[in-house]
């Protein structure tokens, strides 16, 4: 059957075809009033047409179809004929009845009980095919429903998921309740009783043997809906949340839990007028642009309207999946079209290149998020990370400098606080040639330092997810190793509003939050996929990885730092750092990794040229 719906005679002509049915329903509701009004002539008498009766026949069939029309009774799917399609076919008989009522008093074509009794029996028998047609194709799909699900939440937006999981083949469930906080046990939904409250979940989980859990809340604050993702979480239950549309409830979809709810990130109160201050109407460089922070860099300026938007990277895939994401937008009227933009394969580590670039489109902003980012890659190879997070940051620098960019903005880490792996000091190493730099005031030049992203490229999130979907095991460096977190918009988005803050050559700190024990973190995504940790999926402890630490000190560098006007992000005063002492000791790295591949030795000399 779903193979005739997907065929183009179908979708052409389905709404002519429902339209005819409703007008036969109609003719054949007038005629059978009709009769049973004449006692179907049982008494002798004959019917006669009149040419009044033929053209009150065809006003009615006409009324109808304009009816049909204008409420769109044609459009709906048959197959999830629910209370609102029951409600606009209400609406539309009520419409013709009163036309009717109106015209009957000159046309005297038909009597008003015979026609208010022919437009009810039309929506009645109306309503009964579509009913009819719901429950036959439901069991002709004859979908499996005997694993059990739970809802959360008894309101509207229970009803919604309620009724997606039984007309969608997606959801094959069995749904035996609901829980809610605001209504009474027992309390009947659509049919479904209230079980009891959100805080009984894992009772009423064992007891009914529940595997799926739906949370279908439109009206939860963080804190609410924080807490109910943790009880769902000790259930071991397969979770999955309906979320809502901020323009339009009705509009919803079903995702698994994210990280993001897990970790209750908080929104970030951006000021708008200040970050546009900087960046409408102008010229922006990206580099690093294919990467998860700099993708997301260019999504969050483009809100900006600048001039142009200029995105570098390496990856030729990214870059371009990047650039027709933004053509797309841009076609669909969601992105700002008069914004130009230009995608160019270029290494930071090709100085030459860096500076043509720079030369030929004089960006008056650039965002600097290229680098070299995996610890243990970067330990194995570490001149491939000075050449690029080094060097090739000096390249972009010394570039901007010259060619009148009037505001850098670098990306850094909290690894470069204490750095104890290569990748954490080369990045430390682009903080003081950043700070060291001799200019003349035109150009406002920061770092900002954050620490893990959330679903970032190579990121714990989406190994643990792989791990888990594999069957485990889960594998953590250590059981009490800890991380700061923080997702990827809400990185892009600090970063933006530090840029406004820039001046002298600072370095700006974001506020991560509490930090985040990676064991615990592990657990939580093994339950909420349905799994007990230890028993279904084991956790595995691999040991620390070279240059990796316990514990980031991100928030010991806070203390240090002076807050600025946005609660999330702090700064350092900027260093007296002598430009002759950093490009003395850029020579020493140069000289270096063009002698020696002994990687403990570049470690060493790395190490202690950032003292």
């Amino acid at each position: 059957m779903d193979n005739v719906y997907q065929t183009s005679l179908y979708k052409k002509y389905r709404g002519a075809v429902i339209i005819a049915i409703d007008l036969i329903i109609v003719f054949c509701s007038y005629v059978l009033v009709f009769l049973a009004g004449n006692n179907f002539f049982l008494n002798g008498g004959f019917l006669h047409f009149t040419k009044l009766i033929i053209f009150g026949m065809i006003f009615v069939l006409v009324l109808h179809l304009i009816s049909e029309l204008f409420f769109k009774q044609h459009k709906s799917l048959w197959t999830y004929t629910g209370p609102r399609d029951i409600i606009r076919s209400f609406y539309s008989f009520l419409f013709c009845v009163v036309i009717m009522s109106f015209f009957s008093h000159t046309m005297h074509v038909f009597k008003i009980q015979t026609f208010v009794a022919a437009e009810c029996v039309a929506f009645v028998l109306q309503m009964g095919i579509r009913i009819a047609y719901r429950y036959m194709h439901s069991y002709l799909e004859n979908v499996d429903r005997t694993t059990k699900a739970l809802i959360i939440g008894a309101g509207n937006g229970g009803y919604l998921m309620l009724n997606e999981i039984y007309r969608n083949n997606k959801y094959p469930y069995h749904v035996i309740g609901f829980l809610d906080d605001f209504k009474s046990k027992g309390t009947i939904v659509s049919g479904k009783k209230v079980l009891g409250t959100i805080d009984e979940v894992s009772e009423i989980v064992e007891q009914y043997n529940v595997k799926q859990l739906f949370i279908s809340i439109t009206n939860a604050t963080d804190a609410q809906k924080q807490r109910i993702i943790e009880l769902c979480a000790n259930t071991s239950c397969n979770t999955k949340i309906m979320r809502f549309s901020l323009e339009n409830e009705n509009e919803v979809s079903v995702d698994d839990i994210s990280i993001e709810d897990l970790l209750n990130r908080h929104s970030i109160d951006l000021k708008t007028e200040e970050i546009g201050s900087y960046l409408e109407n102008k010229v922006v460089c990206v580099t690093g642009a294919g990467g998860s922070i700099g993708s997301e860099l260019c999504r969050q300026i483009v809100k900006f309207n600048p001039s142009k938007l200029i995105m570098v990277d390496i990856n030729e895939n990214s870059l371009y999946m990047l650039k027709q994401e933004f053509l797309r937008n841009q076609r669909n009227h969601i992105m700002n079209e008069k914004i130009e933009m230009e995608s160019l394969i270029i290494s930071i580590r090709e100085r030459e290149d860096i500076f043509k670039l720079m030369e030929k489109y004089h960006p008056e902003v650039v965002y600097h998020a290229a680098a070299h980012k995996h610890v243990p890659l970067m330990e194995d190879r570490p001149m491939e990370a000075i050449r690029n997070n080094v060097f090739g940051t000096k390249n972009v620098i010394d570039a901007s400098m010259k060619y009148g960019v009037k505001r850098f903005i670098m990306i850094s880490t909290d690894k470069a606080v204490n750095p104890t792996n290569v990748m954490g000091a080369t990045k430390r190493m682009t903080e003081l040639i950043l700070q060291s730099r001799k200019c003349n005031g035109d150009i406002k030049m920061a770092a900002v330092r954050f620490g893990n992203v959330l679903g970032s490229n190579g990121s714990v999130i989406p190994i643990f997810k792989e791990q888990i979907k594999q069957g485990g095991p889960v594998t953590v460096t250590d059981y009490n190793i800890q991380r700061y977190f923080m997702t990827i918009p809400e990185a892009a988005q600090l970063v933006l509003q530090a840029g406004y803050y820039a001046q002298h050559r600072e370095i700006f700190v974001l506020d991560m939050g509490k930090p985040v024990k990676i064991l615990d973190l592990a657990e939580k995504m093994i339950r909420l996929a349905g799994k007990v940790p230890y028993k279904d999926i084991e956790i595995q402890e691999i040991g620390l990885r070279p240059g990796e630490k316990m514990f980031e000190e991100l928030a010991l560098e806070i203390e240090k730092c002076h807050k600025t006007d946005n609660n999330l992000i702090f700064v350092h005063e900027r260093m007296d750092i002598s430009q002759d002492d950093i490009d003395q000791k850029l020579k020493v790295l140069d000289d270096t990794i063009e002698k020696t591949d002994d990687i403990y030795e570049i470690k060493d000399i790395l190490m202690k040229v950032i003292q």
